[in-house]
């Protein structure tokens, strides 16, 4: 079965990109700098607009939204992949691979799928047990979500700690 991308330009997408057999990339906060740095890289030749994000260890989500004119959003993934493979590489002599080949995207068909996309981005964290609350992870849009007040800071609870990670 041959899988096909929905290319639909100024549509907005949900992503979800996977590190190489699921290496713990993003464990390093300089990595995640990197990362970002390689986004902002990206988004000035190719532009889009990132709603929101969220970079665990071995995977990230995002929403993107994508020019009028403009659909391709593998190009932007394939420039943010080299371009932070390139610099892993030669800033800290790592080997590869770093990412799975392909990436798994969605097409935010309307306002209720875009918030429950959003909804789980902010949660994966808890979700995966790194932290009992979302705001206590760091690599996260949640936190700029909460400063514009469309996110109250307690936003999901606190999940019960069953596994000893994300003491209080």
């Amino acid at each position: 079965m041959q899988y096909r991308r929905y290319y639909h330009p100024g549509a907005a997408y949900f992503f979800t990109v996977v590190t190489a057999r699921r290496r713990p990339l993003f464990d390093h906060p300089s990595v995640v700098g990197l990362l970002r740095q390689r986004v902002r890289q990206v988004k000035i030749q190719y532009p889009f607009v990132l709603d929101s994000m969220v970079v665990l260890p071995d995977h990230l989500h995002c929403i993107w939204v994508l020019p009028e004119n403009d659909s391709d959003f593998s190009i932007r993934w394939r420039l943010i992949k080299s371009g932070l493979s390139r610099t892993l590489r030669e800033t800290f002599g790592l080997k590869g691979p770093f990412w799975q080949p392909r990436f798994w995207e969605h097409f935010l068909r309307d306002e209720r799928d875009w918030q429950r996309h959003r909804d789980y981005i902010h949660f994966n964290p808890v979700k995966h047990g790194l932290v009992r609350r979302v705001r206590d992870w760091p690599h996260s849009s949640f936190h700029r979500f909460v400063e514009r007040g469309e996110y109250p800071e307690d936003w999901g609870g606190v999940v019960p700690d069953f596994r000893g990670v994300g003491k209080e």
